[in-house]
């Protein structure tokens, strides 16, 4: 979602990039992906938990992720998110994919 509340859908994968890319770089738990999207976008991505946590099982299931229990900055239990080795091959292939597509969408608007 936009600021001020406008609405825009986000391309297909995106979501799925986001969070590889952030976790590629550092694990994490599922509030504190969704929060540093967030500040990193200048708040101009807000990842609702309707989004996120159905898109992070699907990654689980895939074996692009795998998560393990442990503690939140305020002492809470929590499951932290970290790239496999298949997620860091997905994450190269998708971010191949969208620099193809953002060339096209570039020359359209050219």
């Amino acid at each position: 979602m936009m600021r001020n509340d406008e609405h825009r859908d986000l391309f297909p994968g995106a979501l799925e990039l986001m969070i590889l890319q952030t976790l590629y770089r550092r694990p994490m738990h599922g509030y504190a992906l969704a929060q540093y999207i967030k500040a990193v976008s200048d708040e101009l991505l807000q990842i609702e938990e309707g989004s996120l946590y159905p898109a992070l099982q699907r990654m689980l299931k895939a074996g692009w992720l795998e998560s393990e229990m442990g503690m939140s900055a305020r002492n809470r239990p929590v499951r932290i998110y970290k790239v496999t080795a298949a997620g860091a091959k997905r994450l190269e292939e998708e971010i191949s994919s969208f620099e193809k597509m953002f060339a096209g969408i570039r020359r359209v608007l050219a």
